[in-house]
């Protein structure tokens, strides 16, 4: 074909195209491009044959809309859109973001807590640093879990309540231990913090003793330090939790409490308060005081009930008041203060029991707490009044007095003493206030607290599971802080009911419901929480009829339904009504358990069971538990029954029973009650106080028991008190 060349240099006519060597300059090319091109190409349009282009610049106006063919060398401008196959070899790294891939490592890119839950995708494998909790994060089947710290981190460990608190600096976490449990070392860190504890244990306080101006209880005994190594080799940690000593009934003395024990370390009970008459207080951590007519003390630091040495660790019990009419009783001893001599002596009126000795603080929680405070002694001025003597800060209960007759009980987890008894005309014995139960606090320095994690506030804050758990023991508020938060699980349990008196019938347990996906509303995501205390059980010095029913718990109110509080035990007597009889009163959230051939309560539909009848006149029914009804008596001989059994969660990281009823009272030569699933207080066979409910439990209490001669009527336990748990993923 002809070819020409025009005189603005264009070539026409070639349909075979042009075979050229040498340098061609033009301003344009149109059609296809094969073989090596050099140069800048600024109108190429078709990249599709121009597989040899190796060398120049094509403009990027010139570049197709999508690239087909493989790219070698480098490419210095933005890539945008989704690169689907083939391999990409980068010298240096690819970057997008702040997450790169590099020969040196890769980088997954930091967000917030907030961030990542307002923007950041949800694809399985997922992952994140979260710069709020500075924990690398990956999404799985469950949500966002921490894969693992990125900061230096101290021991890790399980067991009790945990919480993570901040004090100049240094961020501790704790392991409150109220009922006895394990504490379980599981790694110990990175080395950058020290691989041993700080610790505190008290011992469980010790009973009031009984009738006219007994002597108070003596305080558990309070231990606290530091530097207490732990490893791997055990690990765990048996935590055993000393209960307090029962509170006499009539004459008698009060009862020791139990020890507490942590490792190595062993915190002594609290010696009981001496009965009526110049009888001696019993040794302990702290001594308990001594009655009227001016008998020995209880000596401190000792070995409980016995006069050998124990490590420093509490004070003496004081001294009762001379006799007639200076009918007082000492006070028990306290962790930093003796208990004071009851009488006379100015400013004091007459008659007036001691002052329970002063407790001991302790910051090792975060909060500075008392602990270990003795019991006031029974006050008693001929046959009038003369003021109630205080107990010891830290927990220690009040003195009786000629009109209020009863001791205060220790406040539990404190190891406070039980104040000592009075009477009351016509010569009605008093009796004394139960001791404390003890507590075991475990510190240790971590990197960095969870609790910034949380998406709400209120209770004790823990962490186990990949869950965020909120504790409450008392009453409080749970405050919602993060809208991502619209469901949790729930536990809620009512404070237990309080074991009659005399063949008693074993409390009720406080109502239970659990949900595992409650629904939270996070506007405004406020909910008040109420937790139900444990009904107090009956004894002869009870401001009550004689033979009295148990009293009621108290409901708990949180998130779900309201749970009601456990029925009272039954008593051995009439009339029957509300507050005395043979028949337990219904509509406990579990019934408790009859007595003298008397019907068990009712318990609500949901939340419990019926307690037990009594088939016979001298041993009581079983209370309900949540998991089943309380036991009848199975007849002659005098047998009680057992306490319905409780249920099993894991929602606070390990397995706990819950709601456990009480075991019924029986008389002299027979067999009590065991209380449901090692919860419910054990019924009382005769010469001692039923057993309680365990604390943060809602457990039924025990019933008391029965002797002829000389004539014994056995005080029935306190309910233990509710508890409501919240868990979601954190």
């Amino acid at each position: 074909m002809p070819v020409s060349i025009g005189g603005s240099g264009f070539i026409t006519g070639l349909d075979q195209g042009i075979n050229a060597t040498g340098v061609i300059t033009a301003t344009s090319f149109s059609g296809a491009l094969t073989g090596n091109v050099t140069g800048t190409a600024t109108t190429a349009t078709n990249l599709a044959d121009a597989a040899n282009i190796t060398t120049g610049t094509i403009s990027n106006d010139r570049l197709p809309a999508t690239i087909t063919k493989n790219l070698t060398g480098n490419v210095t401008g933005n890539l945008t859109g989704d690169v689907n196959a083939g391999v990409i070899t980068a010298t240096s790294s690819i970057v997008v973001g702040d997450k790169f891939i590099s020969s040196s490592g890769v980088g997954v890119g930091t967000t917030t807590t907030s961030g990542r839950n307002a923007g950041v995708g949800t694809a399985l494998g997922t992952l994140i640093l979260n710069t709020t909790t500075n924990q690398l994060e990956a999404y799985g089947p469950e949500g966002w879990v921490n894969v693992k710290s990125v900061v230096n981190s101290g021991l890790t460990a399980t067991g009790g309540v945990v919480g993570d608190y901040e004090s100049g600096g240094i961020v501790y976490r704790t392991h409150s231990f109220v009922n006895s449990g394990t504490f379980t070392v599981t790694d110990l860190g990175t080395g950058a913090y020290p691989t041993d504890v700080d610790y505190l244990v008290v011992g469980g306080g010790g009973g009031g003793g009984g009738n006219s101006g007994g002597g108070g209880g003596g305080a558990g005994g309070f231990r606290t330090g530091s530097g207490l190594p732990v490893s791997l080799t055990p690990g765990s940690y048996s935590v055993t939790i000393g209960a307090g000593g029962g509170g006499a009934t009539a004459q008698y003395d009060g009862g020791n409490g139990g020890n507490s024990v942590f490792s190595t370390i062993t915190s002594q009970g609290g010696g009981g308060g001496a009965g009526e008459g110049p009888k001696a207080g019993q040794p302990g951590g702290s001594g308990g005081g001594s009655g009227y007519g001016v008998g020995p003390v209880g000596n401190g630091s000792r070995e409980t009930g016995t006069s050998t040495p124990a490590p420093p660790q509490g004070n003496d019990g004081g001294r009762g008041g001379g006799g007639n009419p200076d009918y007082s009783g000492g006070g028990g001893g306290g962790a930093t203060g003796t208990g004071a001599d009851g009488g006379s002596t100015a400013p004091r009126p007459a008659g007036r029991g001691g002052q329970g000795g002063v407790g001991t603080a302790s910051a090792i929680t975060g909060i500075s707490t008392h602990y270990a405070g003795g019991g006031g002694g029974g006050s008693q001025n001929g046959n009038s009044p003369a003021g109630v003597a205080p107990g010891g800060i830290g927990g220690g209960g009040a003195g009786g007095d000629y009109t209020q007759v009863v001791g205060t009980h220790g406040n539990a987890a404190t190891g406070g003493g039980g104040g000592g008894g009075a009477a009351v005309s016509p010569a009605s014995p008093g009796g004394g206030g139960s001791g404390g139960s003890g507590i075991v606090v475990v510190r240790y320095q971590i990197g960095q607290a969870q609790t910034s994690t949380a998406k709400a506030t209120g209770g004790s804050i823990s962490f186990s599971g990949g869950q965020t758990i909120h504790t409450f023991i008392s009453s409080g508020t749970f405050t919602v802080t993060d809208p991502s938060l619209t469901s949790a699980a729930v536990l809620q349990v009512a404070g237990g009911g309080g074991g009659g008196q005399l063949n008693g019938g074993g409390g009720g347990a406080g109502g239970l419901t659990y949900n595992s996906s409650a629904p939270i509303n996070p506007s405004p995501g406020v909910y008040t929480i109420t937790v139900g205390s444990g009904g107090s059980g009956q004894t002869p010095s009870s401001p009550n009829p004689a033979q009295a029913k148990g009293r009621f718990g108290n409901p708990t109110v949180g998130i779900i339904t309201t749970c009601n509080g456990g029925g009272g035990g039954a008593g051995n007597g009439s009339p029957d009504n509300a507050i005395s009889g043979r028949t337990a009163t219904p509509g406990g959230g579990s019934g408790g358990g009859g007595a003298d051939a008397g019907t068990g309560g009712t318990g609500t539909p949901g939340q419990g069971n019926s307690g037990g009848n009594s088939t016979v006149g001298d041993a009581g029914g079983g209370g309900g538990g949540a998991g089943g009804a309380g036991s009848a008596t199975p007849g002659s001989p005098s047998v009680g029954g057992a306490g319905g059994i409780g249920l099993e969660y894991s929602i606070s990281g390990s397995p706990q029973f819950y709601a456990g009823g009480g075991g019924g009272g029986c008389r002299t030569g027979g067999t009590a009650g065991t209380g449901g699933s090692g919860v419910g207080g054990d019924g009382s066979a005769p010469e001692a106080r039923a057993g309680h409910g365990v604390m943060s439990t809602g457990s039924g209490a025990g019933g008391g028991g029965y002797r002829f001669t000389p004539a014994f009527l056995g005080g029935g336990g306190n309910g233990g008190s509710g508890i409501v748990i919240i868990s979601y993923p954190t």
